[in-house]
Order: C-alpha cells, then sequence, then structure tokens
C-alpha cells in the first residue's frame, strides 16, 4: 500500500506550493511511483504541477445520482468504476486525480464508498500517495481517503494562521483519525519567527522548517508558470528539500 502523506492549512499559505515540491523531491529523488490527489474544494494542484485537468470526480459522483446517466447493459458499479478511471490524468512522473468542489445536497454514501474502495485499489499500484488537502480535511474526515501516515500543516507567518493550524491537529484528535506523525511548516517568512513562538508551542504541531518568503514564486504565479519548475536554487525549494530530506526518512 502507498505511503500516504497530507499537506493541509487555511487558503493562501502555500500549502499546495509545498504538496507541489514535494511530489517533485520525490521524483528527483527517485523514492518511487507517485498517485497525486488534489482534495481541496478549490483545486489548483494541477496548475502548480503543469498538468491540464479535464474531469474531477464531484462531476462523476453528481451523475451517478441521475440513473440516466448509466449506458444500457452496463452495471452502476461498473460505470462509476470506468468514469474514476477515466478521471486520472496520467504523466511521466506522476499521476493526478482532482476530486472538485464540495458536494451538494442529498446522500453521497453509495458513491463516496466506490470511491474509497476505487482509491484503495489505485493506491497498491504506487509507493506514495499525496493529498493536498483543505484544512477541514474534508476527505480524510470522511474516511473516504484513509490511512494517512504523515500530515504537514502549513500555515504563514501570522497568528492567524498558526491558530489555524493548530485547529487543524484539533480536529485530526476529535475525530480520532490516527495520523501518526505531524508537522507545522511555517512559511513567507520575512524575518525573525520569534514573536510567533508563544503560538507555535500552542498548537502542540512539532515544527518541520520555515520557508523563507520566495519572490520567485510570485513570479511564476503571475505569469501562469508551474511551480514545479521553480530553479533548483530557489529558496523555498532549497528549504522543502532540506524539511523532507529530514521528515521523509
Amino acid at each position: 500500500m502507498a505511503i500516504r502523506i497530507a499537506v493541509a492549512g487555511k487558503g493562501g499559505t502555500g500549502k499546495t506550493t509545498f504538496a507541489a515540491l514535494m511530489i517533485r523531491y520525490l521524483i528527483e529523488n527517485r523514492r518511487g511511483s507517485i498517485l497525486a490527489v488534489d482534495a481541496d474544494p478549490n483545486a489548483n494542484l494541477n496548475e502548480a504541477l503543469g498538468v491540464k485537468v479535464e474531469r474531477v470526480i464531484a462531476d462523476i459522483l453528481d451523475a451517478t445520482k441521475n440513473p440516466r446517466t448509466v449506458p444500457q447493459g452496463m452495471s452502476k458499479d461498473m460505470f462509476i468504476q470506468y468514469q474514476l478511471a477515466q478521471a486520472l490524468v496520467e504523466t511521466k512522473g506522476f499521476d493526478l486525480l482532482t476530486m472538485g468542489r464540495p458536494q451538494g445536497p442529498g446522500c453521497y454514501c453509495y458513491p463516496n464508498d466506490l470511491l474509497r474502495k476505487h482509491l484503495e485499489t489505485l493506491s497498491a499500484n504506487y509507493d506514495y500517495m499525496i493529498i493536498d488537502s483543505e484544512a477541514g480535511l474534508e476527505h480524510i474526515s470522511r474516511r473516504v481517503i484513509q490511512d494517512v501516515g504523515i500530515l504537514f500543516v502549513i500555515s504563514d507567518a501570522s497568528v492567524r494562521g498558526i491558530r489555524s493550524a493548530g485547529r487543524v491537529r484539533e480536529l485530526v484528535q476529535e475525530l480520532q483519525l490516527g495520523i501518526p506523525k505531524m508537522y507545522l511548516v511555517v512559511t513567507k517568512i520575512t524575518g525573525d519567527p520569534g514573536p510567533l513562538k508563544e503560538e507555535i508551542e500552542r498548537t502542540g504541531l512539532p515544527v518541520a522548517g520555515f520557508v523563507p518568503y520566495d519572490e520567485q514564486v510570485v513570479t511564476f504565479d503571475a505569469h501562469g508558470r508551474p511551480l514545479f519548475e521553480l530553479p533548483s536554487d530557489s529558496p523555498i525549494v532549497q528549504v522543502v528539500t532540506s524539511i523532507l530530506n529530514k521528515c521523509l526518512i
């Protein structure tokens, strides 16, 4: 079964950037095959990775609520499994699944159960599953994605961000998700992070590292360039590499 690593945090903290650079790290260090899962409703991991997504899981699950979408002679189970397989974007270095927007009203227990089984079967073909989640950990909390081994909680260098990271840890404990390793990564550092020390300690999360503000990230975003292609001497690439060398042993 794939080693499952999730990245969570509120919007704008650099969460997706960290997830993309982790995928790049695994590829460059030949750590094995990778399934990337964009589980953030505001899906943009594909943009950070430089790939195009045609179909998202949420649209497939919506379609299952209309029986007319199932072709004659094909069972509903077979149809959903086929559609889920079509949503996988395959590249040379990694494969990508995009969950899409939050689900609308109605019961999704049945398609979610199929999605869970599909991900279990799919993950058996990979060495790593990298999950770009949001702070609410929706797919993890609903057990659609299970057995996460490492969770990186991303916060920017603000008191509000650090407190949000602390709430992610509290959520993991309240839901008894049983994630054995959790780390805090503080991003967009422009000076001494010392004033944040007390807030960081209150989260109860061990600090994996402090990532500096990197103007190149802003430039890449402004020009629509994939963050996956940041130069190796970029400060953010170097620090993320150092963090992963320490945490992914």
